[in-house]
């Protein structure tokens, strides 16, 4: 992961910061969808509407930070792939390291244990919880 990331060098979900609303705007839950769509197209490559996205989580990291997570509308797998290494390859022809530097698709909260690495504080409860949900 690139060192501009939140987590660097550790597996997480796509993401980011919030950016603060311009003066007098008000930052609600819509305006969140707006900027977790935004990250979805620079982290992933991936189109989604802000509406098309539903809040599905909150957490709190561990310096006490708060994260939301966004589920998107499912895509397959060539979905994900192909626009993720056209990201990452734009960044990299600017010469910038992209803030994911692989992509990995799980099939059940088992397959965490097979990532080589280190892991945000939030990837295994909130991949349980997904896998659960089912």
């Amino acid at each position: 992961m690139s060192p501009s990331t939140a987590a660097p060098g550790r597996w997480q979900l796509p993401g980011g910061s919030v950016e603060p609303p311009r003066e007098g705007a008000v930052l609600d839950e819509a305006a969140l969808a707006g900027q977790a769509a935004r990250e979805l197209g620079e982290e992933l490559g991936v189109a989604a509407a802000a509406e098309d996205l539903e809040l599905w989580v909150v957490t709190r990291g561990e310096n006490g930070s708060v994260g939301l997570t966004y589920l998107a509308p499912a895509l397959p797998e060539v979905a994900l792939r192909a626009p993720f290494s056209a990201a990452a390859a734009a960044e990299r022809s600017q010469g910038r390291d992209p803030e994911l530097d692989a992509i990995v698709l799980l099939g059940s909260p088992d397959e965490l244990a097979g990532l080589d690495g280190p892991r945000a504080d939030y990837l295994v409860p909130i991949v349980r919880r997904f896998f659960e949900q089912g």
